[in-house]
């Protein structure tokens, strides 16, 4: 069973040795932007114009999956229109970074640990517990955004998602975002995907990119 988007967007942000989450809120919104993306590559979901819609509730046999298809199902069948991609992510990012790292724990990627910071307050922890899936995730980004290597369609919808959550620094350790900016605004605008993904890639960007500056704007305020 093949590492979903969703997945590899936890592993990067996961910190290796501490099993803590590093940029949280930027990373919960690529999260559950990689679920919904994943949903659209396999057939289950459509992303249009900024709404989405469930075009097939079959099953996709990967139980991460699977589980916020029926929720989104659920979800938009109450409502009188097809939802705004926003209000989704937005209802479920928290939700969605739970359940990717349950998976990760279910395959063994990483490893729950309980601890208490200064001694009185719970925490769980998710160390890594086998790195060579987080490493080939690294090469292949290494590959496709500093070396020039064309992507495959999850990968170029990966970019696109890690530079719409701002997620360069996690991604590309040591890399000035400036440097890799304009490779990154290439791959996702890119003609790597069907036309219909392509431009599920380009509102599913722009979704993160407006709940994430509405997230910032009410922090500040």
């Amino acid at each position: 069973m093949a590492v979903t988007l969703a997945e590899e967007i936890m592993l990067l942000s996961l910190d290796d040795e501490s099993g803590a989450v590093r940029e949280r809120q930027s990373a919960a919104w690529a999260v559950a932007g990689g679920i919904l993306l994943d949903l659209v590559l396999a057939g289950r979901v459509a992303v249009e114009e900024g709404r989405l819609r469930v075009t097939d509730p079959t099953p996709t046999e990967t139980p991460l999956l699977d589980e916020r298809l029926l929720r989104i199902a659920a979800w938009a069948a109450r409502r009188r229109r097809d939802p705004k991609v926003t209000e989704w992510l937005t209802k479920d990012h928290t939700k969605a970074v739970r359940a990717t790292t349950d998976s990760l724990r279910a395959r063994g990627l990483v490893r729950e640990e309980q601890r208490r910071v200064l001694g009185v307050f719970p925490v769980t922890r998710h160390p890594e517990a086998e790195g060579a899936t987080e490493r080939e995730l690294r090469d292949r980004l290494r590959a496709v955004v500093l070396e020039g290597a064309e992507p495959d369609t999850r990968t170029a919808g990966l970019v696109a998602l890690v530079h719409g959550a701002k997620l360069h620094r996690l991604a590309f350790p040591g890399v000035p975002r400036k440097e890799i900016a304009p490779r990154l605004d290439e791959i996702a605008a890119g003609q790597w995907a069907a036309e219909g993904v392509r431009h599920a890639i380009r509102d599913m960007q722009a979704a993160m990119v407006a709940v994430m500056t509405v997230t910032v704007l009410t922090a500040t305020t």
